[in-house]
């Protein structure tokens, strides 16, 4: 007799809709906080997104801060009023669907007005900092686990939740070595490159952290300072390591490293989102990342033997000692009746 059980932490595509229903809340419960109900959310939130942008880029931005301006309250109760609405969705299993369509049209105007494109364009994005944005990874976890019409009772062994979903498992392995070479690839810009490119990043992370995070930035910035060159191409490798590494072989080490890197580059970089600030709208990018890896983390589904602790098992273990036949209720038995287990 065997039964089956559920390794990995029993983590489906259902668990990681249900993560994202739950940092979409978040975001909208940070837009409740007192500042964005003022100039601040115009002018500290969504005007740094135009600097550095090309002028046909920055236009739009800057079109959306005098929107804003005009009407701060009344608009951040939209933007807060979205995204709940989206987190809620998510929670509801009857409503994934119109919520994460939802959140794929909210997710690209945030991109473009929040984010800046991840400020791609402007030569400066960092992944220690967030880039390519924490919002294009909402809408690609989305898609990864955008559920199928039909989907297997249970996952096959070595599956992972995303191979529920839309893309499969390949098509989301596919999706995470596209992010992390993309990722490789902003480390060897020489706003990252250079001798002082991490340890400035640390430091002007440092000005929107509480005393002690500030203290470990400043104290990381100092020990890296005149390394950014080495650091930049060290982290841009491994980072394509990562992306690569679950394409060629079983991805679980490749995403735990990247899982950890993440969250490294969330404390120093993103300091937790600087939710501590009053004016943050989302936790940054380490948290998704994290959601992303377990997206992809291999099921460990399998049959064992039933525990000959089970009371059927035990059942059947004197059936078979006593010699009786046809007991009722056994499953296995020759001759037995009654329903099988």
């Amino acid at each position: 007799m065997s039964t089956t059980v559920r390794g990995g932490g029993g983590v489906t595509a259902r668990t990681i809709q249900v993560g994202l229903g739950i940092v979409w809340l978040l975001d909208g419960l940070l837009q409740l906080q007192p500042k964005m109900f003022g100039p601040a959310f115009a002018g500290q939130v969504i005007r740094p997104a135009a600097g550095g942008q090309p002028g046909v880029l920055a236009w739009p931005i800057d079109e959306m801060v005098g929107l804003v301006s005009v009407h701060p309250a009344a608009a951040n109760m939209v933007v807060a009023a979205v995204q709940i609405l989206i987190g809620v969705g998510l929670l509801r299993r009857e409503t994934v669907r119109p919520a994460l369509a939802l959140s794929f049209a909210w997710a690209a105007g945030v991109w473009c007005f929040g984010e800046g494109f991840g400020m791609l364009l402007t030569a400066t994005a960092s992944p220690l900092t967030g880039a390519p944005g924490a919002v294009l990874l909402y809408a690609l976890i989305g898609v990864v686990v955008w559920p199928r019409r039909t989907t297997p009772a249970s996952p096959a062994p070595g599956d992972s939740a995303a191979a529920a979903g839309v893309l499969g498992d390949k098509g989301a392995r596919l999706a995470w070595a596209v992010i992390w070479l993309g990722m490789a690839a902003l480390w060897f810009l020489p706003a990252n490159d250079g001798p002082g490119g991490v340890s400035g990043a640390l430091t002007t992370a440092a000005g929107a952290s509480p005393g002690w995070l500030a203290h470990v930035q400043l104290w990381s910035a100092a020990m890296l300072r005149g390394h950014g060159s080495a650091v930049a191409v060290t982290l841009g490798v491994l980072s394509a390591v990562i992306g690569i590494g679950p394409l060629l072989r079983r991805p679980t080490a490749f995403l735990i490293v990247g899982a950890a890197l993440s969250v490294d580059f969330w404390i120093l970089g993103q300091s937790f989102g600087g939710i501590t600030t009053g004016i943050a709208t989302d936790p940054n990018a380490g948290p998704l990342f994290i959601l992303f890896a377990l997206a992809l983390f291999p099921n460990a589904t399998a049959a064992l033997p039933r525990p000959v602790s089970d009371p059927w098992a035990r059942r059947y273990a004197w059936a078979t000692a006593s010699g009786v036949s046809g007991v009722s209720g056994v499953s296995g038995v020759s001759g037995a009746s009654g329903a099988k287990l």
